[in-house]
């Protein structure tokens, strides 16, 4: 199995497109493989009480058209105690909710990847010091920690 690899712009890594060096995208590392990983985080999810509403393999869809790419799925969830206050304070936040996190393998291994909720929402009218972005954090790091352990 290769060896994980931390993949965040946010410590300057070059390894991710000039797009998003803008964004805080925040990685777990794992040893697992994409789809052990990506089970393991909608398990825990659903075990937290939150939904699972679409589980998105990019590479099976790139298959389909003939097309490769390394191993990468997409985990859609929510739960609506933390999205509806976020859409009641700005309803644009419906266009980023609900949360997401990518599993994808890098060539030096597994990581999660996803958003920090402060920054995905930053520019819409919610306080910063809002709950149920505190809770967004908190419910995404210790989801991808536990399945990436």
């Amino acid at each position: 199995m290769m060896k994980p690899i931390l993949v965040a712009s946010a410590l300057g890594v070059a390894a991710m497109p000039a797009a998003l060096e803008a964004t805080t995208l925040l990685t777990v590392e794992t040893d697992k493989s994409v789809d052990q990983a990506m089970s393991d985080l909608e398990a825990a999810v659903t075990g937290a009480g939150a939904t699972v509403f679409a589980r998105i393999d990019h590479q099976k869809g790139a298959e389909s058209v003939d097309l490769e790419m390394p191993a990468a799925q997409t985990l859609v969830f929510g739960n609506p105690k933390l999205g509806t206050p976020a859409m009641q304070s700005d309803i644009r936040a419906a266009l980023y909710l609900p949360l997401k996190v990518a599993v994808v393998e890098t060539e030096a291994g597994v990581v999660f990847i996803y958003e920090d909720p402060l920054d995905t929402l930053s520019h819409l009218v919610i306080p910063e010091d809002a709950e149920f972005l505190g809770k967004m954090q908190g419910a995404l790091a210790n989801l991808t920690e536990k399945a990436a352990n």
